[in-house]
């Protein structure tokens, strides 16, 4: 039965991963899978992720499950740090939330929660988005569009062509929108072009549906968060997936959050009974250990400090590396890619062609995607001379 299956094409990125180690050159750079590296190339992990796990290993004294919506702690502890403290919605308990394994597994409870509401309703992605949105979401049975989002020959957002869509939206659509440090082009709404977003949403009636990944990479967490936070404060319903993966290095763990701001705490207890149903259906009780540990972390006032100088060393170091590289560039080819330092979080677009891409690799074993996203964080001090001559070289 089984045979009539054909063989897939490699997925891009993980096909990408794994020419890279079949890469001899000695000088190769990979600048395609998306995990946060430090100068040594390592993805390390947090100080205090390993004072957690102590706590954790010193304290747990049981393996049975945990409840079905997951740790308890780590999921008031992310509301808490995504939407701020006493924020009204969760004073209203209105948020309806579980514990997912990852991101992705926010975003797949939150696609078939969508589908059980309205089947019909249409999805709308920016162009570009992150690879794996269209297939988590579309997996669920959704339709999706995408509304034009970035102009890789300006290096900027095309945000007046994004409004005159979202202008046209049908009322109970979906627009997903990245919260912070949008992957894969690291181009940012500005404050204002959030406030014209929701003043969008307010006159179509969509529903906006934030991934955010990435809280704390681009400017710091409170300005990260400043677009979920908006559209919170002044809309009855907004649909959050945020992911622990990059902010507390704790990817092999895979830990998410899947929230609904619902208008109202009946609305809210059936949501909260939906997403749990739907999590039950597709892997049946959460993980706990990622979960635990995030919930040790937001909840000791010492080792959330400690986390908080993490992230802002991460941050501060990509920073860095955007200007070093913008500056390399200029200095070796006089062309300016100042639109690097501008862009935020840990990708960026190089806005240079498929084919370039693919010569940066076969002459020069620099491996990313062919839509030129590159990891800013696989860039090193030892390696940014290199890649600079490089991307000069297939100019």
């Amino acid at each position: 039965m089984l045979e009539v299956l054909e063989q897939l094409p490699a997925d891009p990125i993980l096909g990408l991963s794994a020419a890279f180690k079949q890469e001899t050159n000695p000088k190769k750079v990979d600048l395609g899978v998306g995990v946060y590296k430090d100068e040594q190339g390592r993805t390390p992990i947090l100080h205090a992720v390993a004072k957690a796990q102590n706590i954790l290993l010193a304290n747990e004294d049981s393996k049975t499950y945990i409840s079905p919506q997951g740790v308890q702690g780590f999921i008031d502890g992310m509301l808490e740090l995504l939407l701020g403290k006493g924020h009204k919605t969760l004073i209203e308990q209105r948020v309806a939330a579980v514990q997912a394994p990852g991101g992705c597994g926010s975003l797949r409870i939150l696609a078939e929660l969508l589908k059980r509401a309205n089947g019909d309703l249409t999805v709308w992605v920016s162009d570009p988005t992150w690879a794996n949105h269209i297939p988590l979401i579309g997996s669920a049975g959704l339709k999706i569009e995408t509304y034009p989002y970035f102009d890789k020959d300006t290096a900027s957002i095309k945000f007046d062509q994004m409004v005159a869509c979202l202008e046209k939206i049908n009322k109970g659509d979906v627009v997903l929108l990245h919260g912070c440090c949008h992957n894969p082009t690291g181009a940012d709404l500005t404050k204002e072009q959030w406030n014209k977003v929701l003043e969008l949403a307010q006159q179509r009636g969509f529903l906006p549906f934030l991934d955010i990944a990435y809280l704390g990479f681009g400017d710091s967490i409170e300005d990260d968060a400043y677009g979920l936070r908006l559209l919170a404060d002044n809309l009855p319903e907004v649909i959050i997936a945020a992911s622990c993966s990059k902010n507390f290095g704790l990817y092999r763990e895979r830990v998410g959050l899947a929230a609904i701001i619902s208008a109202n705490r009946q609305s809210r207890d059936a949501l909260q009974t939906q997403i749990q149903a739907i999590a039950r259906a597709i892997y049946s009780m959460p993980p706990s250990y990622g979960g635990a540990l995030v919930d040790i972390i937001l909840n000791n006032d010492e080792l959330k400090s400690l986390w908080m100088d993490e992230v802002t060393e991460m941050r501060e170091r990509m920073q860095t590396l955007r200007r070093l590289l913008a500056d390399k560039i200029k200095e070796k080819s006089g062309k300016d890619f100042d639109f690097i330092t501008r862009q935020k979080g840990m990708f960026s677009y190089l806005c240079i062609s498929p084919e370039q891409v693919k010569k940066m690799r076969s002459e020069h074993a620099v491996y990313f995607v062919d839509s030129s996203r590159v990891n800013i964080a696989g860039i090193s001090h030892q390696n940014v001379d290199y890649i600079a001559e490089a991307l000069v070289a297939v100019l």
